[in-house]
């Protein structure tokens, strides 16, 4: 026994006297993309003073690993091409190499970004058809997972690079995959791109804390957060685990009781619906709501089936009737919500409707219109609009969940510094919706990201190209403020940056979903932008631009830029989406008409006009474009105090 036992620990000994073997960051894998046409970094650890060799192509470079144990060689340019190998081994001792095969030459993209950017081909506009069709070998994408951190870290936690199939584009980044599919159609040279994204993040979350102290906007935030440890994302983690299990599971019962007819809800509020939480009159409030509704049906409802319509109502919720569960919904953003009910669970008289449902982020309720909601036996309704009874609490609270993948800087150090300083030939990106109730900053915290960026890549003035926000929520019969227009008008602003480019999709969105599904011209919008601004090829790239104004009499000429193609209207015969004021600041609808390369703007409600502004509003119904198709980028004359503006 005691002979065993010392040679375990002889073992066990050469075991921690063993050197650290040579190692590289994920991001380096079999099927990766390296840029072209410059040097190519590639980097990782070593033992200390460790000769590190590098082979590619035609070319072999050693680095030697420093004092703790970093290295990082550049490679040659090489033209596009492959495939080839990757070796990378210690000079002294070449018993184990590290190959990477498949590797390709050609241009690299960073996709970074929120929900809109993270987008699936799955989720998007044709999925059925693009995704048995999406077989692009020379197209690979490696995906950085989700993370968060406190520091800046060195490695992800996983990822490889993957071949563009009909198996792997499923993930992909919708925006991304049309953005490279396009590009690689016409350059016929490899693409890759690195998806580095993440739902809800708001800009500052991709931002480095060093930058962010650097302004007053972010300064005071980034240091607020400095008492902050990892157990504060672990129980953030585990609360988040509570949170959804409360969302989708029912607790405490409240299915078998609170549907039935002989539930005594006497006690309960009365609310006048449709209406949402917003207007309930209550204090703001996030957890599981109880509504009940009595409906007494005319005769010729009973012994039928019958259909409920419960117009658009929140996304996660269950429907009883009379105490059966009819329907249990989740995330369904339908504007419609129908459900058939069976004659046998009619009743003569009273009968009950009951709805479980997820009130979330200041969400809940049912929204109008009123004749959206009824109960119907195919010839006749009946309405269910008017006193529903509500109760909160009645299942445990939701715990408050921070989100700290939101907080400035955290998902930088996760999700952009370890890719750091892998090759690219520029950033694509699409963020912006999590930051309008802050538009004005965005004039700031934008072109500070990209200057954070190209300051840590040490590429020069790598191509940022970015994605305007589109259209969406509900329109307004007159023109109003928007904090959507201000972010725009931001995004418009950072074009003054050298090597930027943005892609106009005011005419892509949708009303009701922050995600419009047509993701294959948002691509193709962003792809015009690359081949002019990143390859210098020659061809329209926007709609008409916005370059000044003159005032004669009681109509205003708007002044387009003379590179942009004739002015042309989509649709009807006349200009929509221009509104006009005087010194007083208020707003009217204009009449315009095209004339050469200016759009004069009118409006017999205005005689003195001094502004006039385009598509200005959350939702804009603008047709003015150019010869191509591409709608004129909205804009404001004035330059009066915003909404957002603090």
């Amino acid at each position: 026994m005691r002979h065993h036992f010392l040679l375990l620990l002889f073992v066990l000994q050469g075991c921690l006297w063993l050197p650290a073997q040579i190692s590289l960051p994920r991001v380096f894998s079999h099927h990766m993309v390296l840029q072209r046409n410059g040097s190519i970094p590639v980097w990782g650890t070593a033992p200390k003073a460790t000769q590190v060799v590098v082979e590619f192509a035609n070319s072999r470079v050693v680095a030697k690993a420093d004092e703790s144990g970093k290295w990082m060689v550049q490679l040659p340019e090489h033209s596009a091409g492959g495939p080839y190998d990757l070796t990378v081994y210690d000079l002294n001792d070449q018993s184990s190499k590290i190959v990477f095969n498949d590797v390709l030459i050609g241009d690299v993209w960073l996709a970074s970004g929120q929900s809109n950017m993270e987008w699936q081909v799955q989720q998007a506009k044709d999925a059925d058809l693009e995704i048995p069709n999406a077989n692009h070998p020379a197209i690979r994408f490696f995906f950085v997972p989700h993370e968060k951190s406190l520091k800046p870290e060195s490695d992800i936690k996983s990822g490889s690079w993957k071949i563009c199939d009909s198996s792997n584009v499923k993930t992909a980044s919708a925006v991304a995959y049309y953005f490279s599919r396009e590009l690689q159609a016409d350059l016929n040279v490899p693409i890759g791109i690195l998806q580095t994204t993440w739902g809800g993040t708001p800009i500052e979350a991709w931002t480095s804390r060093d930058m962010l102290l650097s302004s007053p906007i972010t300064r005071q935030r980034v240091m607020d957060n400095d008492t902050l440890t990892h157990s504060h994302f672990v129980k953030d983690s585990l609360d988040l685990i509570a949170f959804w299990d409360i969302v989708y599971q029912i607790k405490n019962d409240a299915d078998k009781t609170i549907p039935l007819i002989t539930y005594d809800d006497t006690k309960w509020g009365e609310l006048d619906m449709p209406k949402t939480m917003t207007d309930w009159g209550i204090a703001p409030y996030e957890g599981i709501v109880w509504l009940r509704k009595s409906v007494t049906l005319p005769p010729s409802f009973e012994g039928t089936d019958l259909t409920i319509n419960l117009g658009h109502p929140e996304m996660n919720y269950s429907l009883y009737f009379n105490g059966v569960e009819i329907c249990k919904t989740i995330w369904n953003a339908n504007l419609s919500h129908s459900y058939p009910i069976p004659k046998s669970l009619v009743k003569k008289g009273e009968n009950i409707i009951a709805v479980r449902m997820a009130a979330l982020w200041g969400g809940g309720g049912f929204n109008a219109p009123a004749d959206d909601m009824f109960l119907t036996n195919g010839s006749a309704r009946v309405g269910l609009t008017g006193t529903w009874k509500y109760q909160k609490d009645l299942e445990p609270p939701i715990p408050k969940i921070y989100n700290y993948h939101y907080y400035p800087s955290y998902v930088f150090n996760a999700m952009i510094h370890p890719v750091l300083p892998y090759g690219l030939k520029g950033f694509i990106w699409y963020q912006g919706e999590a930051n309008d109730t802050a538009a004005y900053h965005y004039r700031t915290l934008l072109p500070m990201l990209i200057s954070d960026w190209r300051t840590r890549w040490q590429q020069g003035d790598l191509p940022f190209l970015y994605v305007q926000l589109p259209n969406y929520k509900k329109q307004h019969p007159q023109p109003t403020e928007s904090e959507w227009a201000e972010l725009r008008e931001a995004q418009a602003l950072t074009l003054s940056v050298p090597n930027t480019g943005m892609a106009c999709i005011i005419d892509l969105g949708d009303e009701n979903n922050i995600h419009p599904i047509n993701k294959q011209d948002v691509g193709h919008r962003l792809a015009l932008v690359a081949k002019k601004t990143a390859y210098g090829m020659e061809g329209v790239t926007y709609g008409p631009q916005f370059s000044g104004f003159s005032i004669k009499g009681n109509c205003v000429h708007i002044h387009f830029n003379a590179s942009s193609s004739s002015l042309a209207i989509r649709g009807v015969n006349a200009l929509k989406g221009f509104a006009i004021a005087g010194s007083d600041q208020t707003f009217h609808w204009a009449t315009a008409r095209i004339q050469g390369n200016d759009v004069i703007v009118c409006s017999e409600k205005v005689t003195n006009p001094v502004a006039v502004r385009y598509n200005w509003a959350d939702n804009p119904d603008g047709n003015l474009i150019n010869a191509e198709g591409l709608p004129a980028i909205p804009f404001r004359t004035d330059k009066w105090k915003g909404i957002t503006e603090k």
